[in-house]
Formats: C-alpha cells, sequence, structure tokens
C-alpha cells in the first residue's frame, strides 16, 4: 500500500487545479479512478478512501475550481458544463484514456455532464449522495444562494462559527473534526462566490437530457446514499436506475450527506469490491 501522495499542480486553460494523485508503480497509467468532490469539498476529503483504493489502481482527486487551493477568480466559469470541461481537462493533462468516475454531491452532475460527452472513456461510475438529479428541489440553503441579494448577504453574514452550527445540525453523524474541517472549506470569499454563481446557473431542467444521454449506455455503477440526507433526498438513490438501468443501489441507514466520512467501513466494503471488479476490464460495449 503506498505511504504517500503526489500533489501536481495542473492548469487547465488558465485556471490551476492541485490533483492528488497516487498508486502502486506497476499500474497502467492510462487507467484511474477520478474523485470528484461537490460543495463544498477539495481532493484530499477523499483521503481515507483513495489510499484504500491506490492498493490496486492509480487514483486521482483534483479541487475543483473555486474549492479547496484551487483558483477562484471572478472571471472564471462556474457552470456545470464549466466544470465538466474543466475535469475534462485535468483527466487529458494526466494522460488517463480509462475513467472511473466517483462522485459526491455537485461532483455528481459535474462527473456526469463529462461522462455523457467523453462515453468512450467512462468504464464504471460510482454515485455517493448524488447522481442524475430528476424532479428535484432544491434544499433550503440552495434557495438562499439562489436568491440574489439575500444569497450575498447568506454569505457575508455565515461566518466559521455559524456554518459550523448548520453542518453539525444537518449532519449530526459527522465527526466535529469533520464538521470542522467542512466548514472550513466554505470560509475563502472565493469558494462562497463560486457556490452562488454556480447555484444560480444551474438548471435542474437539463437533468432528463443529461438522463436520456447516459441511459443507453448503462454503465457500471454504484450508488451509496445515506437515508438522513437532508441535501439530496434518499429516494433519489432508486431513481439512478433510470438512467443506469443495471445499477447497483445500496442505502446506508441512519447515515447523513456525507456518509463515507460518518461511515468508511460499511462505504468501503461496497466502493472497493465494485471498483476492483472493473479497474482493467474493458470498456462497456455498448459504448
Amino acid at each position: 500500500m503506498p505511504t504517500s501522495f503526489t500533489l501536481r499542480q495542473v492548469v487547465v486553460g488558465d485556471v490551476r487545479t492541485p490533483v492528488l494523485t497516487g498508486g502502486p508503480a506497476d499500474t497502467d497509467p492510462a487507467e484511474a479512478v477520478v474523485f470528484v468532490h461537490g460543495n463544498p469539498g477539495a481532493g484530499s476529503d477523499w483521503r481515507d478512501l483513495i489510499t484504500q483504493v491506490a492498493e490496486f489502481a492509480r487514483v486521482v482527486a483534483p479541487d475543483m475550481p473555486g474549492f479547496g487551493c484551487a483558483e477562484m477568480r471572478a472571471d472564471q466559469d462556474y457552470t456545470v458544463a464549466g466544470y465538466a470541461r474543466h475535469l475534462a481537462g485535468v483527466i487529458d493533462s494526466l494522460g488517463i484514456q480509462r475513467v472511473h468516475l466517483v462522485a459526491h454531491d455537485f461532483g455528481g452532475p459535474w462527473a456526469l455532464t463529462y461522462a455523457a460527452a467523453h462515453p468512450d472513456r467512462i468504464a464504471s461510475v460510482t454515485l455517493i449522495n448524488t447522481g442524475v438529479l430528476l424532479d428535484y428541489r432544491w434544499h433550503r440553503l440552495a434557495r438562499l444562494w439562489r436568491t440574489p441579494v439575500v444569497g450575498e448577504l447568506f454569505q457575508r453574514v455565515a461566518g466559521n462559527r455559524v456554518v459550523k452550527v448548520l453542518l453539525g445540525h444537518d449532519n449530526p453523524g459527522l465527526d466535529p473534526n469533520w464538521v470542522s474541517r467542512i466548514a472550513a472549506h466554505m470560509r475563502p470569499w472565493g469558494t462562497k462566490r463560486a457556490i452562488l454563481r454556480l447555484y444560480r446557473s444551474t438548471d435542474v431542467d437539463t437533468m432528463p437530457a443529461l438522463s436520456a444521454a447516459l441511459r443507453p449506455l448503462d454503465l457500471p455503477c454504484l450508488v451509496v446514499w445515506g437515508t438522513e440526507d437532508v441535501y439530496l433526498p434518499a429516494a433519489l438513490a432508486d431513481r439512478q436506475r433510470e438512467t443506469f438501468p443495471s445499477a447497483q443501489i445500496h442505502t446506508i441507514a441512519g447515515a447523513g450527506h456525507w456518509v463515507w466520512l460518518e461511515r468508511p467501513e460499511e462505504v468501503s466494503a461496497l466502493v472497493i469490491p465494485h471498483l476492483r471488479q472493473h479497474v482493467g476490464s474493458a470498456v462497456s460495449e455498448t459504448v
């Protein structure tokens, strides 16, 4: 098992992105498991899980624009399509041809938009409290962020202490250290601005078209969802079969939005065998 990871700086267009990478020295460099965080998040949030995956596969975990230590300028593209293009640039820069996507939260729409545009690259998909969000209704924080003026005011007054209280209330099973770390992800104004632009530019009515593009591929898909997610309801888990007909779907009772951090052993017991099964296998002939 690797004892360390490399932090690479990748530039896509003119946007710099730190990327955590690792894996066995003898693994195929053209195949990788790509971990895509959501809001708020950073590539390093996957550290415990990617340490296990790195025993048998190349792993890649970028900080996406506006989050973590990635650039967060005012002139960047914070749309779902923009994030998908950025992810494509990261993958291309690292020479990856066969992609196993692991995504959480908004990382799901970003990664799946990438998958729809590059179906020949996708070997498997793992969705953790995310996916194609059919008939989704925005949660209460999202509604604030999407409202002009109100969103800006909220971002101004929502200091670290307030955010920790909100996160702790919504995710009672999350370790306080993780609550503090996730709250810290939201501290920079550049991240706050990226959140506002992302949520305001996203139209959930585009989800049926994304589903329609992916459904014929029937990609190998694992869905893991905490039943107590207050942002993305667990009812969305079963609906992933409308996009991935052969999906394996597992809910974890009592877990919240960051299920792999709350219940790491249960999530690993599902994710690791799924990835071991598909890493090194042929890309689906339906592509």
